[in-house]
């Protein structure tokens, strides 16, 4: 495949028009065009919509474009990783967190390796959990960290901690001092939910569903800290965790345990023919110490 017909492709779409892409690329507008033509040739794809004025990424562009991408990112890396090596720096680390996880576990963690590996090339990504997983089956990443369970033949799992489902509501919200609530209790109120195909969403369905009840849902989001962000605004309330909620000022937001117990797994993913180095394992280490930390102070938070 044309690697400099990607470029272009890339280029043309991020920057919107022909012009702007050759002005990057220093080639020509009838340069980019005849390698994008080439490139819908080769793939058997119409990337753009050349109806109009300009150049308007089609579906399948779009869809190109997302997955094509990082492969053009991992290729714009080739000279640094080969100055690495030739200055002997060859030791590397590749992380991928989901977005609930990575500021309680994955960040604090992996700022305390860097501490004990200071020469270890650490990358760290932040991808949607069915995104991570299919990147994690063809080990772009190293390891994974976010919520079980994952079914994927690629990718293994280890349990890392578990979490308690709380009902996340506005601090002056009249269930707020309660040990703990139903969902018959949040029947009535405006439910924020995730959007289809989330995790956090199919357990917050399932807490209503168990008990038979149809919850009043206001509007959905696409992350579980917008969900929290929202609630503390005054747009309704949610289901989150302790983790996830922690995120927003705690003075604006009440954790009420959801009754009976509802709890959520985190852990560890990994390619599943992977062999794990030293780096790793060292890494690995440090998530399970920094879970434990967390735990100890915490009844709605356990070591899996």
């Amino acid at each position: 495949m044309n690697i400099k017909a990607l470029r272009a492709f890339r280029a043309t779409l991020s920057e919107g028009t022909l012009v702007a892409a050759s002005e990057i690329l220093h080639l020509s507008q009838p340069a980019i065009s005849r390698l994008i033509s080439g490139l819908e040739a080769e793939l058997g794809l119409t990337l753009f919509d050349r109806s109009g004025r300009n150049l308007t990424p089609t579906r399948e562009g779009l869809a190109f474009y997302r997955e094509a991408g990082r492969i053009l990112d991992n290729l714009d890396e080739v000279p640094r990783i080969a100055a690495e090596i030739k200055a002997g720096r060859t030791e590397t680390l590749r992380v991928v967190t989901m977005p609930r996880i990575a500021r309680a576990i994955s960040a604090p963690a992996l700022a305390m390796f860097l501490q004990a590996h200071p020469d270890t090339n650490v990358t760290l990504d932040i991808r949607a959990r069915r995104e991570a997983s299919k990147w994690l089956a063809g080990r772009e990443y190293d390891i994974g960290i976010g919520a079980l369970p994952v079914e994927h033949p690629g990718v293994r799992t280890k349990p890392l901690l578990r979490v308690r489902a709380q009902a996340v509501l506005p601090v002056a919200h009249a269930l707020s001092d309660r040990k703990s609530v139903t969902a018959t209790d949040l029947a009535r109120e405006p439910v924020i939910r995730l959007m289809n195909g989330l995790l956090l969403r199919e357990q917050l369905d399932d807490i209503f569903r168990s008990a038979g009840v149809n919850p009043r849902h206001t509007c959905e989001v696409a992350a579980s800290q917008l969900a929290c962000s929202l609630v503390a605004e005054g747009a309704g309330i949610t289901i989150a965790d302790e983790l996830v909620a922690a995120q927003e000022t705690k003075e604006r937001l009440a954790l009420v345990p959801i009754a009976p117990e509802r709890w959520m797994t985190f852990g560890l993913l990994y390619p599943a023919t992977q062999e794990k180095s030293q780096a790793l394992q060292d890494f690995e280490d440090v998530l399970f110490w920094q879970a434990s930390e967390l735990c100890k102070n915490s009844p709605t938070l356990a070591l899996a």
